[in-house]
């Protein structure tokens, strides 16, 4: 399809979404954004003991994507993607390594474009992105903002009271709604560190810092064991991932029942107090009278292995480290739409530009991601993307850094400072168990998701762009000096 053809149906299918959804001024937007959370972390999701029903809620009355996954799978990068609407490769900005946000980027990002339409924009939370030249990108975005994150989860109060974090974003996020006029629209980021392990400290129950209010939550539970435990799927892991921190982690804080047990309870007590503090902003929306147009979207910066392939963490090809949760409530949309479970891939950089369509602020050319707007409005296009580029570059020192594309079937994964290539049939093999990359069965599959992915990169690459994106699979390593702390 032509881009001016492409150009029409889009026009015609937000066209639709308008009139489906009675919108006759522009919506209230709230984003959420949860640190370290895999797909299947919600109640709505199937998980079993996990309770999130505030998050559930909005799955049932909206629509849920199941199959969502983030471009780059560490905080920093991912949170850079979404801010640009930009891969990686493109904008540059990977942790370490790296290079800062460039100044024409932030100008286009999407919280300065809703801002320049004239939305009041707030922020609160985690902010892990450097802007080039000194910039101070969040001034640029935001009306209101204030960066909260961890080290420790604990803040010490004027009162010399404890108090979470997370807490404090629901009370700026709650100050932030009560604040707000129905003359103006606002858009409001909660950018959670929940659930993000408090890498210094590595006692369970510490390790992850629940809320007080969770405070005995699921004591009574004993939490299942990982999905993929068996160590089989340890052992079938490419030798080089063997020594990487996901491993490293993995007994910081899975190594035993006891830790396990601690950790997994201290885990889901985050995600309750994530739920709850969601709820809280709920309540000042529907308490200030903006509840009927309010679009609230949910998702995280990337997964997570809770145990899985005896790993902990996230940074690597394997759907667990980049399979996310995607949820899009609208109080506008026509029942007969809500309550939807989509099936068609969503990746994060499609969130700036669903975002900006839904305010009606005009999407940036530049951006490489794709509307989200026609499938909430219960279209389901033909030429729908059937694959995606992946990646990760940050701290090669101790996480393995590759490239590749996970499609409909199969994943690809090209691990160029290792000189080793991955290729997984998840049709056939959904766990990812088995490396068939030197199978003479698959060679042509090999041979045209290893184009499809250099093709993708170079599309991506900035002509002036130096990136460790570019490297050949034989690139050399680098050293970082890194803390681990801060993926």
């Amino acid at each position: 399809m032509n881009k001016a053809l492409h150009a029409l149906l889009a026009l015609f299918l937000t066209f639709q979404f308008s009139v489906l959804f009675a919108a006759d001024k522009k919506p209230n937007i709230v984003f959420i954004l949860v640190d370290d959370q895999r797909n299947t972390s919600l109640g709505c999701a199937g998980h079993p003991q996990i309770k999130t029903p505030v998050v559930d809620s909005l799955a049932a009355r909206g629509v849920r994507f199941e199959n969502a996954f983030v471009q780059t799978p560490i905080c920093m990068a991912s949170r850079a993607n979404i801010f640009t609407g930009l891969t990686t490769t493109t904008h540059g900005y990977h942790a370490n390594p790296s290079t800062p946000v460039r100044k024409e980027d932030l100008d286009t990002s999407f919280p300065t474009l809703l801002r320049r339409s004239g939305y009041t924009t707030g922020f609160y939370g985690k902010q892990h992105v450097r802007w080039a030249g000194g910039i101070n990108g969040m001034t640029t975005m935001f009306d209101d903002h204030e960066v909260l994150h961890r080290n420790p989860y604990l803040k010490k109060m004027p009162d010399g009271t404890l108090r979470h974090v997370d807490e404090i974003i629901g009370d700026k996020s709650v100050a932030f709604v009560q604040s707000q006029s129905a003359h103006k629209p606002f858009f409001l980021y909660m950018s959670f560190n929940i659930s993000h392990a408090e890498d210094n400290d590595r006692r369970p129950g510490y390790h992850y810092q629940w809320p007080a209010a969770e405070d005995g939550l699921f004591d009574d539970i004993e939490p299942n064991r990982p999905n993929l435990d068996d160590p089989k799927y340890y052992d079938a892991t490419p030798d080089f991932l063997k020594t990487t921190i996901n491993r490293a982690r993995y007994f910081w804080g899975y190594d035993t029942p006891e830790k396990y047990r601690g950790n997994l309870r201290a885990i889901y007590r985050m995600l309750a107090g994530m739920d709850r503090i969601v709820g809280r902003v709920m309540t000042a929306l529907k308490e200030n009278g903006f509840d009927e147009n309010t679009v609230i979207i949910y998702s995280a910066d990337n997964g997570y292995y809770m145990g899985d392939r005896g790993f902990q963490g996230k940074w690597s090809h394997y759907d667990q480290s980049i399979h996310v949760p995607l949820i899009v409530y609208d109080p506008r949309m026509k029942s007969e739409l809500s309550g939807r479970v989509l099936p068609e891939t969503a990746v994060s950089l499609d969130l700036p530009a669903t975002i900006l369509d839904l305010a009606a602020v005009p999407v940036p050319a530049k951006y490489q991601g794709n509307t989200l707007v026609p499938l909430l409005a219960g279209a389901h296009p033909k030429n729908w993307r059937t694959d995606f580029y992946v990646e990760h570059h940050a701290d090669p020192a101790q996480i393995a850094t590759w490239f590749g594309i996970r499609d409909n079937r199969y994943t690809y994964a090209n691990y160029y400072q290792n000189g080793t290539e991955l290729l997984y049939d998840r049709e056939r093999d959904p766990t990812e168990l088995t490396n068939v990359a030197t199978d003479s069965a698959y060679a042509a599959v090999f041979a045209r998701l290893r184009q499809r992915s250099l093709d993708y990169k170079q599309l991506y690459t900035r002509p002036e762009s130096a990136t460790p994106s570019k490297a050949s699979p034989a690139a050399p390593k680098k050293k970082s000096k890194k803390k681990s702390d801060e993926n």
